[in-house]
């Protein structure tokens, strides 16, 4: 099968969470027997695609399958195309109006009419892929009309592998000692911003944003008040070439995060086997387990306690650690692979061996 895995603004988004996830698909879709698009215009671009058009060549290229990670104008032209022309149409539902809140500025005021518009994109859909059934019973209640099946988003630890060995480097580099609690990802109010700052400002623990930090126009002026004047212990690095630098230098790995559709970083962060404190929400309580992989807390004396153990017990550091690698190692890119391949078969109404097939199980 011809798939077309599509990533609208690819060039913005490869370094964010949507990307990470499209660039695990394709990774995992190199080992099936699907053969994989990534741009859907003819030439590699809607003006090269126009320019075709107008000499009788086609707009789109062929594909028999599309499968779209974004929500913009891109996107809803190949959602348009496929349904024109009856071929299967994917949607992933990455955005929702719950995670896009206190991202940027005003992020928090359009959640509203984003809403309504996911609620029309989705429905466009002969299947949404979800990370989550915390991000199916978010969808759900928009409603989106269509059948939803939840899929990992995975992680990719051949992409981490020697993060070790940049431990000294990028301490030495960011003046990191002692215990370090760290976090890795665009800095967003939305990630927990206050909490971890105000965390830091509480104990005496060396603490690391490794993530890029937005200074434009759209930036949120809690992210402006924090980033230009932290606290003392508190560096904010900006973006890091070699991410794997950030997983090296760090010891606790600190999400206090209020809304995820799956959160990579921590499964990330896991395959490194750091101890990991998560923020007791649903969709963490869905893939983990307090105590035994993480720790959850639901509270800001919760979050300091949880710390404190973690610097006084060094074995309880390593024994978190190895649990969440296993934990990680669930989410392989061989499962999204089996996982992608069944719903691409099934949305096609094929069985595995490509035979036609019953399209029933979807929701």
């Amino acid at each position: 099968m011809r798939v077309l895995n599509y990533l609208e603004l690819e060039d913005q988004l490869e370094r964010s969470g949507i990307g990470t996830s499209t660039a695990h698909q394709r990774a995992a879709l190199a080992d099936t027997e699907h053969e994989l698009e990534t741009s859907p215009w003819a030439g590699g671009s809607p003006v090269s695609a126009a320019g075709r058009r107008l000499l009788g060549d086609r707009f789109f290229r062929e594909y028999d399958l599309a499968h779209c990670n974004v929500i913009g104008p891109g996107s809803v032209a190949v959602a348009r195309h496929a349904k024109r022309n009856s071929i299967p149409l994917v949607l992933h539902a990455h955005v929702t109006a719950e995670d896009f809140g206190e991202s940027f500025r005003f992020s928090s005021q359009v959640a509203g009419p984003l809403r309504r518009y996911l609620r029309w994109f989705y429905s466009q859909a002969d299947l949404v892929l979800v990370p989550s059934e915390y991000t199916r019973s978010n969808i759900e209640t928009y409603p989106v009309d269509a059948p939803i099946r939840q899929i990992t988003n995975g992680v990719d630890a051949s992409r981490l592998d020697g993060h070790e060995r940049l431990r000294d480097e990028y301490r030495d580099r960011y003046d990191i000692e002692g215990m370090s609690v760290f976090t890795v990802g665009s800095v967003f109010e939305r990630k927990g911003l206050t909490t971890f700052c105000e965390l830091a400002q509480r104990v005496d623990y060396d603490f690391t944003w490794f993530g890029h930090v937005d200074e434009g126009p759209h930036a949120s002026p809690v992210v402006r008040e924090w980033t230009s004047d932290p606290p003392e212990n508190v560096t904010f690095t900006g973006w890091v070439e070699d991410v794997r630098g950030g997983y090296g230098a760090g010891d606790v790995f600190l999400l206090p995060t209020k809304d995820e559709n799956q959160g990579i970083v921590v499964l990330e962060a896991m395959s490194c086997g750091k101890a990991v404190v998560l923020s007791d929400i649903p969709v963490f309580r869905e893939f983990y387990t307090d105590g035994e992989d993480c720790l959850m807390c639901s509270s800001f004396e919760e979050y300091v306690e949880a710390l404190d153990r973690l610097a006084e017990n060094p074995d309880l550091r390593e024994r978190l650690g190895e649990n969440a690698k296993e934990t990680a190692a669930e989410h392989s890119l061989e499962r999204v692979a089996r996982e992608l391949d069944d719903a691409y078969r099934s949305v096609a109404g094929e069985t595995p061996d490509g035979a036609p097939g019953d399209q029933s199980d979807h929701t």
